[in-house]
C-alpha cells in the first residue's frame, strides 16, 4: 500500500459551496489538515462541511459552522484527523462573496 500526502484547494470560495475534494474509491483517505484563509478586508464566516450518502440521502455534517474569520486572518479548522469514506465529499461556503482560499491536506492509502 502506498502513502501519499496530498492538497487539495479551494480558491476565492464565497456564497456558493465549492467542492473541495470527493474522496476516492479504493483509497482510505485522512484528512489530516484544513485551513482557512480570508482574502478580504472585512471579517467573514465561513463553514466546512462533509457531504456523506445516508440510506440514498445526501446529508451533511458540518466540520465547523458559521466561524468567525477576522480581515485577512486565518483559521486551522481541524484539532485531530477525519476518515473520509469513499464518495464524501468536503464542501466549504461562506456568507461574503470571494471571501475565503481553502487547503486541505490529506493522506492517502492506495
Amino acid at each position: 500500500m502506498a502513502n501519499t500526502f496530498k492538497s487539495y484547494l479551494a480558491s476565492a470560495t464565497g456564497t456558493s459551496d465549492a467542492t473541495v475534494v470527493t474522496a476516492a474509491t479504493n483509497t482510505q483517505t485522512v484528512a489530516v489538515g484544513i485551513n482557512l484563509a480570508n482574502i478580504l478586508t472585512s471579517q467573514i464566516k465561513a463553514s466546512v462541511y462533509i457531504t456523506r450518502d445516508v440510506s440514498g440521502t445526501p446529508t451533511n455534517f458540518y466540520i465547523i459552522k458559521d466561524a468567525p474569520i477576522p480581515a485577512q486572518g486565518a483559521l486551522s479548522v481541524l484539532d485531530g484527523k477525519i476518515i473520509l469514506e469513499a464518495a464524501d465529499v468536503v464542501k466549504v461556503v461562506c456568507d461574503t462573496a470571494s471571501g475565503v482560499d481553502t487547503i486541505l491536506s490529506v493522506l492517502e492509502i492506495t
